[in-house]
C-alpha cells in the first residue's frame, strides 16, 4: 500500500515509533510480537511473557523462540520465523497447536507478516497469534449448529463436504459458514481439521495404534496427506510427535 502524504506527515509527528505494544498488553487472549532479521524479539506483549513462564519483558527481549519455548517446539517456532525473513511470505490465519513451558495446550490461529526497510530488504517480522476460546454453548447461535457440530465430533472419520454438513443445518453453505466463524472464529473447514486433529493427537499420545490406521480413521485417505496436514498443524511429523512424548 502507497504511504500518503497525510500518513507521513502523521508519523514524523510521533514522539517514538509506534510498535502497538501498548494496545496488545490490554489483550490477554491475544500474543504479539516483532523479531528482528535474526528472529530475536524486539517487542512482546504482556500475554506472550506468561505464556513463556517470565515475569517481565526484558526476558524476552533479545531471545529466539527455540531459547524460550520448550524443544522440540521451540525449534519449530524458529523455523516458522526463518521461513518468512527467508522468503518473505507471510502466514495466514494458520491453525496451529501451540505447547507452552507450563505443559499445557492451546489452539491458536497464527499470523506472521514479514517487515522490510525502505529498500524492499526483509528486516523482520510481526506476529499474532490469538487463542480459540470454547464455544458458548448457549447462544442462540450455536444452538443452530449444535447438531451439526456434535455430528462432526462423531463422525471426523468420514467423509466431511461443508455444503452436506449445511445442508444438515438447515442453512445455506454461506449462512452456515457465517455461523461457524462467529461462534468457532474458524471456517467450517478448520472446525474439521481442528476435531480430526485433536483425536489424532489424543491417539497418538494414549495409544500404539499404526500411524496408518490413526491417519485412516481421523478421515485421511492416506498417511501422507495425515502426515502433510499434522506436520502443518502440530510443527512435527505424527511419528516425530509421539517420540516427542517419551
Amino acid at each position: 500500500m502507497a504511504i500518503t502524504e497525510s500518513q507521513t506527515e502523521f508519523f514524523s509527528q510521533l514522539a517514538e515509533p509506534f510498535t502497538g505494544e501498548a494496545l496488545f498488553d490490554c489483550l490477554a487472549d491475544l500474543v504479539f510480537f516483532i523479531k528482528n532479521q535474526r528472529g530475536e524479539y524486539v517487542v512482546v506483549n504482556q500475554a506472550l511473557v506468561e505464556r513463556c513462564g517470565c515475569r517481565e519483558k526484558r526476558e524476552l527481549i533479545g531471545r529466539r523462540a527455540d531459547e524460550l519455548f520448550p524443544s522440540p517446539f521451540g525449534e519449530i517456532y524458529r523455523a516458522q520465523d526463518e521461513s518468512v525473513l527467508r522468503n518473505g511470505s507471510a502466514i495466514l490465519n494458520q491453525l496451529e497447536l501451540h505447547f507452552y513451558s507450563s505443559g499445557a495446550r492451546g489452539w491458536c490461529l497464527t499470523n506472521k507478516l514479514p517487515l522490510r526497510d525502505r529498500a524492499g530488504r526483509v528486516i523482520g517480522l510481526v506476529g499474532i497469534s490469538k487463542d480459540l476460546q470454547a464455544a458458548n454453548e448457549r447462544s442462540e447461535d450455536y444452538s443452530r449448529v449444535a447438531k451439526v457440530v456434535q455430528h462432526i465430533q462423531t463422525n471426523f472419520g468420514e467423509q466431511l463436504r461443508v455444503n452436506k454438513l449445511a445442508e444438515r443445518a438447515g442453512l445455506s453453505a454461506y449462512q452456515f459458514e457465517q455461523r461457524i466463524r462467529k461462534i468457532f472464529h474458524l471456517t467450517a473447514g478448520q472446525l474439521v481439521q481442528k476435531v480430526r486433529m485433536e483425536n489424532a493427537v489424543r491417539r497418538l499420545r494414549e495409544t500404539e495404534d499404526a500411524i496408518v490406521e490413526v491417519a485412516l480413521d481421523c478421515g485421511y485417505s492416506d498417511q501422507s496427506a495425515f502426515t502433510r496436514q499434522f506436520r502443518q498443524t502440530i510443527g512435527l511429523s505424527p511419528s516425530e510427535y509421539r517420540t516427542s512424548l517419551h
